[in-house]
């Protein structure tokens, strides 16, 4: 971390990290949540330099702010500085450094996120078989075209389980050769990594990229965006093993455009959430768009803020599970179903699990379940057949 000493320093706090590229309203989840400046972008960094100089010292309000970032990315858009690319990972080099140089003194609902990772496999608690929402799909055997892989909201969580049975479902409905790796599949490690937790994550691609190896994968198709940017962009710097890694988002749109998937007639009014790490992390914007707009009479609405501006869901960075940016209707999920409820759509549509659980409990909290439903998009698709 140290390495970047010198390089933070150049932030001059313009603040330009807090806004979508409109300047009209703040586009930084942990911002907007709780209004200091020291849980923006440039307050956080301006504490970081300030802390690795030795100017103040590590307190459990300091180690909070820096946790309560999302690395949702929205900085890295909108930040004019040529260093912009680096912001995230400075904030994830130094949560490894304060977890080596404070003893592991992080926050306890890190800690516990990490520790049960670590014990069991996954941040949820859970004891249980990864493959118990299967309900039959068959594993994946040498030769399939793809191994589908869920992850742990979408092995454990409720509306996860939902959403890996939908996107299942539409991958037979296509003819698709897959399987799944059922109680053998380990967590991806994505916010393992970015909690500044490098050796665990060392540990979890290593074992993923093995197993994916033993069984001759060539093909990934996943459910989260967070494990699609975990394979596709951290593993290869682990080993040098190849696989092709695709978001369902993508797969389904390709079934479409070969009409392998034939949608009928859903007039409907949709507005679709842009997942962090599918969009600004991976710039896939236009798939899960495509795919809504090829179901006849669907009217896709677009919020205020969406594609690369779109307003982060405060799931990020194992945030579905430790929601230090919970607890107030500034909280961003709230924000966000709101928003989402002002286009008039019926229907708030996803693509990632950690948004579906962040935006399901939102609606609640709001008062909208009877409003606005908030579905994945395979589920979309599915209920269009």
């Amino acid at each position: 971390m140290t390495d970047y000493t010198k390089q933070i320093h150049r932030c001059f706090r313009c603040g330009y990290c807090k806004f979508p590229s409109d300047y009209s309203d703040f586009n930084c989840p942990s911002y907007a949540r709780f209004r200091f400046d020291t849980y923006s972008t440039s307050g956080r960094l301006w504490l970081i330099y300030a802390w690795l100089k030795g100017e103040i010292e590590w307190s459990e309000h300091l180690a909070e702010i820096l946790y309560s970032c999302t690395t949702c990315k929205n900085c890295v858009e909108q930040c004019p500085m040529k260093f912009s690319s680096d912001i995230v990972d400075w904030i994830v080099a130094a949560r490894s450094d304060m977890m080596e140089k404070e003893k592991g003194r992080i926050p306890p609902r890190v800690t516990s996120f990490l520790e049960d990772v670590y014990r069991l496999g996954n941040p949820l608690k859970e004891r249980g078989k990864r493959d118990a929402w299967a309900n039959g799909i068959k594993r994946y055997q040498p030769g399939d075209e793809y191994l589908f892989y869920v992850g742990c909201l979408g092995s454990y969580d409720e509306f996860g389980r939902r959403m890996a049975r939908s996107v299942a479902r539409l991958l037979s409905e296509a003819g698709i050769s897959f399987g799944i790796l059922g109680n053998d599949e380990n967590c991806c490690g994505n916010e393992v990594y970015l909690l500044g937790e490098k050796e665990l994550f060392q540990v979890l691609a290593e074992r993923n990229i093995q197993k994916f190896k033993e069984l001759g994968v060539k093909k990934v198709v996943t459910l989260s965006p967070h494990a699609y940017n975990a394979m596709k962009n951290n593993y290869p710097l682990v080993s040098n093993a190849y696989f092709e890694v695709s978001h369902y988002t993508q797969l389904l749109c390709g079934l479409l455009r070969e009409n392998k998937i034939r949608p009928s007639r859903n007039k409907i009014k949709v507005t679709y959430h842009d997942p962090c790490f599918l969009g600004r992390y991976n710039k896939i914007y236009g798939e899960p768009r495509e795919v809504l707009q090829s179901i006849p009479g669907i009217e896709l609405l677009e919020m205020e803020r969406n594609r690369e501006n779109s307003f982060c869901c405060g799931g990020g960075s194992g945030n579905f599970v430790t929601d230090l940016l919970g607890g107030s209707e500034e909280s961003p999920s709230r924000i966000r179903v709101r928003e989402a409820y002002e286009t008039g759509a019926d229907i708030l549509a996803v693509a990632c699990p950690s948004c579906m659980t962040m935006l399901q409990d939102a609606v609640k909290v709001e008062n909208l379940e009877s409003k606005l439903a908030v579905k994945d998009i395979s589920q979309v698709v599915a209920e269009s057949l």
